[in-house]
């Protein structure tokens, strides 16, 4: 079991703080933290990207960065869930070999990654992938 907690700050400025003592400014859209819907596109592009990173590593891969863009959209019915998210993820390094960052992404988001298991269940999600030098 997780216990998390959120805590209002001021205005529309809330504290969240997760299991390990660890916290995140959030806020409305017009505030100065994160809005708690970007926030879950944070935490799939974080949950994927520590095992793409994991998982290259241990295939020796000389990766110099790696990184994900997302892009959302929300659907117009009420309460606006996430609907369609595509995840781009952007490799750089000169010898990196593109099936094997296709497999590392495979694997975060067929068996790893329960962002990605928790968002697919109301989302329509697609990835891809570059690897620049």
């Amino acid at each position: 079991m997780s216990k998390t907690r959120v805590k209002w700050i001021e205005g529309k400025t809330f504290l969240g703080v997760d299991a390990n003592g660890k916290s995140a400014v959030m806020s409305s859209p017009d505030g100065p933290g994160v809005s708690p819907m970007q926030m879950l596109l944070l935490g799939l592009g974080g949950c994927s990207l520590v095992d793409v990173v994991i998982i290259l590593e241990k295939q020796r891969q000389p990766f110099a960065g790696v990184e994900v863009e997302i892009d959302g959209v929300r659907s117009e019915e009420n309460q606006r869930p996430w609907k369609d998210i595509h995840m781009h993820f952007i490799i750089t390094g000169g010898s990196v070999d593109p099936s094997k960052v296709e497999r590392a992404i495979a694997l975060s988001v067929e068996k790893y990654c329960g962002a990605y298991a928790t968002l697919s269940g109301v989302a329509a999600i697609t990835h891809d992938f570059e690897v620049r030098e």
